[in-house]
């Protein structure tokens, strides 16, 4: 019988094989670097023979005086993301949803997918353009409305913003699809029933559509969790400078300095173990969450 199916829909198995193929390459396969972790790892002896020294680096990591500062800093960018970056792509495709002409519809989703295909490295040059203080646009406006100029590159405490940003201008357009694939399969019978009901568009939004999408957002959302400490490290280091390292370094940023830079390997190892943990225990902890609320999760 086995035999059978797999030969029936023999197809579908060739079109599922490139994605088996690169998670186990490139998602399984390394996993075997994790004993670094737990190692003095020496490149000239190679994980099977370096000196196995047990939780010595997880002890450093979590005795380093800056390790409050880098999860502090990582978690704030996490949390703002989730709050300001995770909506935008649903408060978008509602939006989109409601455009009842359909070659201005295609024309916007054309400019909101557009940015997703920039690289960071043009993203930020774009944003030192607008924003620094010599000649940026947005400063240009600043001084001649109030006279005064924000040095939004190089003060802390806008460092956030203009990060969160960045990826709510880059990516929002592109996090627009699913939830749009989402909101086609809601059937227009029931919008019609709203409607001699009495219900209007905001009553429709919020008894119909965000119904029919919850458990994507869910699931989505619990994805989203599982990289909650991986705050991007191409446009966080792009962005650094010295005024704003304090509370700009993270964790990606971090195993790159000493990873990369210090040959600090099997350290690295283990601050890349620790981000990975602590998402799994998220999404554990939000899928049963789910569940227990009477949703399918993930698992």
């Amino acid at each position: 019988m086995l035999i059978r199916d797999l030969l029936r829909d023999k197809w579908l198995y060739v079109m599922l094989l490139p994605g088996v193929i690169y998670f186990i390459v490139f998602k399984y396969v390394p996993m075997y670097g994790l004993a670094m972790a737990f190692q003095d790892f020496k490149p000239h002896l190679g994980i099977m023979h370096s000196p196995w020294v047990g939780f010595k680096h997880f002890e450093r990591l979590f005795s380093e005086a800056g390790f409050w500062i880098l999860f502090r800093n990582t978690a704030l960018l996490a949390v703002y993301n989730l709050v300001f970056f995770f909506p935008a792509p649903i408060i978008l495709a509602l939006m989109m949803n409601e455009v009842r002409r359909e070659k201005f519809k295609r024309l916007v989703q054309t400019l909101v997918y557009t940015p997703h295909f920039v690289s960071w490295v043009v993203v930020v040059g774009i944003c030192y353009i607008l924003l620094t203080t010599e000649s940026g646009v947005i400063n240009e406006l600043l001084y001649r409305l109030t006279g005064n100029k924000i040095a939004f590159l190089m003060e802390p405490e806008w460092f956030r913003t203009v990060i969160i940003s960045q990826q709510i201008w880059k990516e929002v357009g592109w996090g627009t699809i699913i939830f749009l694939a989402a909101l086609t399969a809601v059937d227009v019978q029931i919008y019609e029933a709203a409607r001699i009901d009495g219900a209007g568009r905001w009553r429709q939004l919020w008894h119909v559509t965000l119904p029919a999408i919850r458990s994507t957002i869910i699931i989505l959302l619990i994805l989203r969790l599982g990289s909650f400490l991986d705050t991007g490290f191409e446009q966080i280091f792009l962005m650094l400078t010295p005024t704003n390292r304090e509370v700009g370094e993270v964790f990606d940023t971090y195993v790159y300095v000493r990873g990369m830079t210090q040959g600090q390997y099997s350290y690295s190892a283990a601050v890349g173990m620790f981000k990975s943990l602590v998402a799994f225990a998220l999404v554990s902890c939000a899928n049963w969450l789910a569940k227990r609320f009477g949703e399918e999760g993930i698992y």
